[in-house]
């Protein structure tokens, strides 16, 4: 009976925390933000010269008009650098729970 007791309640705990791991990973405000970012840099004409894929890693806030903010683009490729900040800087993002001022990295990855 005490073994029975012990197993139920550890997988009483294991279900509970993956019901709430659910729910975070659905208001998690990084992956809205990384998916409208993705939606924005999809369509691009860039030159990848003999390169396969164009790498750069974006710092950027979200400011209190709920827009991207660039702070910067690290990359070997200015063009990149370009095409990232002509298509995020300023851009409206839809954000329930935004924590203003902080600072955002993301990887971008862009394939030929």
């Amino acid at each position: 009976m005490r073994k029975f007791r012990l197993i139920l309640a550890a997988a009483l705990l294991v279900v509970s925390g993956n019901l709430f791991a659910n729910d975070l990973d659905k208001t998690d405000p990084q992956k809205s933000l990384s998916t409208q970012i993705w939606e924005r840099l999809k369509d691009n004409n860039l030159a990848f010269g003999k390169a396969k894929e164009l790498t750069a890693t974006v710092l950027f806030t979200v400011n209190s008009e709920k827009e991207i903010v660039v702070i910067s683009v690290e990359t070997v490729d200015s063009n990149l650098e370009s095409f990232v900040k002509s298509k995020l800087n300023y851009q409206k993002v839809e954000l329930e729970d935004v924590i203003l001022g902080k600072m955002y990295k993301l990887p971008v990855r862009v394939k030929a």
